[in-house]
């Protein structure tokens, strides 16, 4: 109230600067004034609005005709023309005020009608950029009051039951009105506290509800903001169904993956185990150092397949993400040679060099998921390179840990592909159906490694390959 009575204080007081200037230091005559009179009414009524330039209006009529109409200096007219201009003037310069204040209201209308567009076209995009499926709905109501400047957020997914607030400030009890407006489709409107709530529709059908508090916002707005959330809402539930499904897939490719792995894995010893034991069977009078080896070869061949069937057990485990470490003390030069021997149908006549630094930390680590993550990472070698070439190991000191460097001298890995290869079932389009492989291998040995807070690195040329096993050290003074 008191801005618009100081703009009408001005108004007058403009007319009379006006009024001053043209009566006393420049001479002006009735029509030249009038026309004058007319600009400052329309000045106003663009600057401030209809009552402002209505207050000049009245006020320029008033010193018009007391300043500049005969007989000067009196409120009358003697001329009955100069009536009619005065009139005319009057209605002139109140419809021309009336008319440039609707313009401008119009002009400011088209403006925040752009701006209202400008924010729901943001707040789209903002929605389209929005990742992950778990946090979607909150980091939906924190770009709604980013975008909109809104004081608080509450949006309410019915779904879910859960409740998503964004904002420097906070709503306090209207929970149950937002579980009614997403129940019912119902909406609640405090002028006051500049509150609404809403629902969220997919459609006619209610997914949620929304409230938000701060500056005022149309409900043309309102509702584009409310079917902008059912999008994003109904978005994050399909990534969700998505992600379920792709997990459904995985774990039945999964299966399907260690079920051949293991047909495959299993026919070499138990070939091996049946020869031995038709040999015997169909002969019991051979001498018994014959009978002695076919039955160490069948223990040999038997120990195999029970590490082989303990092996699919971890990989099934690592790969639904149960990975229990049980730590203990060890030499990693001793599990090496584990792996090595367990692995000696598989490795024949290739070249394996193994080298050992002298000097290691003391480190902590699961026996059997090391051996697991090394058989992965030797195979790998050995299936991903040529037979005449030589596969490397060494085992050295990494600097406050221990590392495993497995070397072959295949074809390389392309750069664009090294981020890839522990990725599940990722294997290179070069050599997918060329070398037979599940692509879990090193997934499971990744795996294996960040379980034990170390890592697995790949340092890739056209010429050689080179995976780097690193396990922490252990702090001096620390016990398993």
């Amino acid at each position: 109230m008191r801005v618009r009575a100081l703009r009408l204080l001005l108004s007058i007081a403009a007319v009379a600067a006006l009024t001053f200037l043209a009566y006393r230091l420049i001479p002006l005559n009735a029509a030249t004034v009038g026309f004058t009179y007319l600009l400052l009414v329309l000045i106003v009524a663009s600057a401030w609005g209809f009552l402002e330039a209505a207050a000049a209006s009245i006020a320029s009529t008033v010193a018009f005709n007391y300043f500049f109409l005969p007989p000067i200096g009196t409120l009358t007219i003697a001329d009955p023309q100069n009536w009619v201009a005065l009139f005319s003037f009057l209605a002139t310069s109140l419809i021309a005020s009336r008319l440039s204040f609707v313009a401008k209201r119009r002009a400011l209308e088209a403006v925040r009608r752009q701006e209202d567009v400008e924010r729901l076209y943001t707040f789209s995009r903002a929605l389209l950029l929005i990742e992950g499926a778990d946090s979607f709905a909150a980091q939906l109501a924190a770009k709604l009051a980013d975008v909109f400047g809104l004081e608080a957020v509450v949006l309410y997914e019915r779904a879910t039951g859960a409740f998503h607030r964004a904002g420097p400030a906070d709503f306090e009890g209207l929970d149950d009105q937002l579980r009614e407006a997403a129940l019912h489709g119902a909406s609640y409107f405090d002028a006051a506290k500049r509150r609404v709530i809403t629902a969220v529709r997919l459609g006619s059908q209610p997914i949620g509800s929304l409230a938000i508090q701060g500056p005022e916002i149309t409900d043309s707005v309102l509702q584009g903001i409310a079917n902008l959330m059912a999008i994003g809402l109904e978005r994050a539930r399909a990534q969700r169904l998505a992600r379920e499904v792709e997990a459904a897939r995985e774990a039945e490719q999964l299966r399907t993956t260690l079920v051949d792995a293991m047909a495959h894995e299993f026919k070499t010893p138990l070939t091996s185990i049946k020869a031995a034991t038709t040999a015997l069977l169909s002969d019991p009078s051979q001498p018994a150092e014959v009978r002695s080896e076919m039955l160490k070869i069948a223990d040999q061949e038997a120990d195999h397949l029970r590490t082989l069937i303990d092996d699919a057990v971890e990989m099934a485990r690592i790969d639904v993400s149960r990975v229990n470490v049980s730590r203990e003390v060890s030499d990693v030069r001793g599990i090496v040679d584990e792996v090595l021997e367990s692995m000696q149908p598989a490795i024949e006549d290739r070249r394996l060099d193994v080298e050992y630094d002298a000097a290691l930390p003391p480190v902590a680590f699961d026996r059997r998921l090391l051996r697991l993550a090394l058989k992965q990472l030797i195979d790998n070698a050995l299936k991903y390179s040529a037979s005449g070439t030589p596969v490397r190991i060494r085992v050295r000191d990494g600097q406050g840990a221990v590392a495993v460097d497995v070397t072959d001298q295949g074809n390389g890995i392309p750069a664009a592909e090294q981020r890839r290869i522990f990725e599940r079932f990722y294997r290179s389009p070069a050599v997918k159906t060329q070398i037979p492989g599940s692509g879990l291998g090193l997934s499971i040995a990744a795996s294996i490694a960040q379980a034990h807070e170390g890592s697995l690195t790949v340092d890739s040329t056209p010429a050689e390959t080179t995976f780097t096993l690193t396990l922490p050290a252990m702090e001096k003074g620390s016990s398993n």
